[in-house]
């Protein structure tokens, strides 16, 4: 009698018991997902930097260039200066604003620099750009309290 109850156990054993598992399909839509999250992050990152550069500004060339080796952010600040040979005059560029001296400056160095101490300021002059213009705009920054000023360049291989 104990041969059938054995026999009873197996079979329920058995129904119970799962199939063998296939192999798993590899999901593309989650892949998908978090690449497109990952591209909108790095989009907005890099916004900030392409939006305060002005593509008419064309920036001089130095043999001895080096790459940038503090992020943009919150501590830094960049001033496009433009030259128009035409009329000998420039202008500043800053965020998208004009300034046509740079005695409109030094309020926006203040407050810069008081919400940032290591605050920093990036010139980008256009190569044209007389140097009793840029003068003014680097005593505007220094009679700021700014201490950290950087000329942006490109180098001899990128310019073509």
């Amino acid at each position: 009698m104990s041969a059938p109850t054995g026999s009873k156990n197996k079979s329920k054993k058995a129904e119970t018991r799962l199939p063998p598992e296939e192999d798993p399909e590899f999901q593309i839509a989650p892949m998908i997902d978090i690449l497109l999250v990952l591209l909108v992050f790095f989009m907005s990152i890099s916004s900030t930097d392409v939006l305060q550069t002005n593509e008419k500004v064309r920036l001089p060339v130095a043999k001895d260039a080096k790459d940038k080796n503090k992020k943009s952010g919150e501590g830094q600040l960049t001033v496009n200066i433009l030259w128009n040979n035409i009329g000998n005059s420039g202008v500043i560029d800053i965020d998208g604003k004009t300034y046509g001296t740079a005695a409109e400056l030094g309020p926006i160095f203040q407050a810069k620099l008081a919400a940032t101490p290591e605050f920093r300021v990036v010139v980008r002059a256009d190569k044209d750009v007389k140097y009793e213009f840029l003068r003014t705009v680097l005593a505007a920054a220094g009679g700021s309290g700014v201490s950290n000023v950087t000329f942006s360049v490109v180098d001899k291989e990128q310019q073509k």
